[in-house]
């Protein structure tokens, strides 16, 4: 098993031109470097794939994966490869909408796990998608800094954070937060929401940067998905009232192109196993059940 945390290699890669990419304008990042990713993410497989595990034998099945999904699937992978000893799992990890955008223009994936079911929807359309299914259920929550902002305990504190950040609206984490906003509203009021808005210092491209923003203390409080709250032992969990919260899918989609269909279909099954089911419910997921 190997973990590719996609921002993380660009930055090495590019340099200077980071800012670009994790620029908050959803436009100008995928224009200016759709197709230098769309060869990059062979090569990170390639590059990757001369390491002690790998053997002439071994299958090599790449995985792209939502940045939320980073500790439950590296426990999952772990408890699929002790099973299929000959693959070797190889997992990219980052924004939804840019996995999306790779597997669009031709990067070589076997499998897509994002944060929202549009997006397999949208690949299906395309004729990139050969099966998909729902495996797992999140819900958005409160990340709130304990040392910048200890009297936030309710949601309606909010409008209380000095800085608030929140995901890029075109990112299902940002975009979901949009939603609870708006519903927000018609509870505490349009002058809360209002609030709550010029409160925002930064929107992330993805769910871990919204996370690391509240934990290095540049912001006070943020919107995003339970698990990644509880996987931080820096942060306190605020819960999002039931009638204004979501209740998330993560589907699993086997890619038209994929190299490795038949293994692609065995790790896509085992997502659904009791086994994996635990693994799930240990990591704050809802298991879907088949």
């Amino acid at each position: 098993m190997r973990r590719l945390d996609l921002f993380r290699f660009l930055y090495t890669v590019l340099g200077s031109q980071r800012p670009v990419l994790w620029s908050s304008d959803p436009v100008t990042a995928p224009q200016t470097y759709l197709r230098p990713l769309a060869w990059l993410l062979p090569v990170i497989a390639t590059g990757c794939r001369s390491g002690a595990h790998a053997t002439t034998e071994s299958v090599e099945l790449t995985v792209f994966a939502a940045s939320s999904l980073t500790e439950v699937l590296g426990a999952i992978e772990t408890d699929f490869e002790r099973a299929h000893p000959q693959v070797d799992v190889q997992t990219v990890f980052a924004g939804s909408q840019v996995l999306r955008l790779q597997i669009q223009h031709g990067a070589a994936a076997d499998v897509l796990l994002p944060a929202d079911p549009s997006y397999v929807e949208d690949l299906s359309r395309r004729g990139l998608v050969t099966t998909s299914r729902t495996v797992a259920h999140n819900e958005l929550v409160l990340a709130v800094s304990p040392r910048s902002a200890p009297d936030l305990r309710r949601f309606g504190d909010l409008e209380r954070a000095e800085r608030i950040v929140l995901g890029s609206r075109d990112v299902p984490v940002g975009a979901y937060a949009e939603t609870i906003l708006s519903a927000a509203a018609a509870r505490y009021g349009a002058a809360f929401v209002n609030r709550v808005r010029q409160r925002v210092v930064s929107r992330e491209h993805n769910t871990r940067l919204v996370r690391a923003k509240v934990e290095m203390g540049e912001a006070d409080a943020a919107i995003i998905y339970r698990t990644d709250v509880l996987a931080s032992d820096r942060l306190k969990l605020v819960p999002i009232p039931p009638e204004l919260n979501l209740a998330t899918s993560y589907p699993v989609a086997v890619l038209s192109d994929a190299p490795h269909p038949d293994d692609a279909a065995t790790f896509a099954a085992f997502l659904e196993t009791p086994a994996a089911a635990i693994t799930w419910q240990r990591y704050g997921f809802t298991p879907e059940v088949p």
